[in-house]
């Protein structure tokens, strides 16, 4: 599942698949030289050791959440989903 949901009121957050983040290095990123992969994860390990922004994931409420992961129940009936784990 790739999908945008709405975090609070404004935030907008980009929701990727493992599977989705792996098409995505097969196809964009791994061609490319092994210099510019390298400068990519250089980007990639500053942006994680950067102090998180104001917004940060800590801030995030439960309430925030709602809705995240709905397609994946869609179609599933949730009396049935619990009987079967007890079963």
């Amino acid at each position: 599942m790739t999908a945008w949901y709405t975090c609070g009121q404004t935030k907008r957050v980009w929701l990727m698949n493992q599977e989705h983040l792996l098409q995505l290095y097969e196809q964009q990123i791994k061609p490319l030289p092994r210099a510019t992969r390298l400068q990519l994860l250089v980007r990639i390990a500053q942006d994680l050791g950067a102090p998180e922004s104001t917004e940060s994931e800590a801030e995030l409420t439960l309430l925030d959440m709602e809705g995240l992961g709905a397609d994946i129940w869609h179609g599933i009936d949730a009396q049935q989903y619990v009987d079967a784990l007890r079963g």
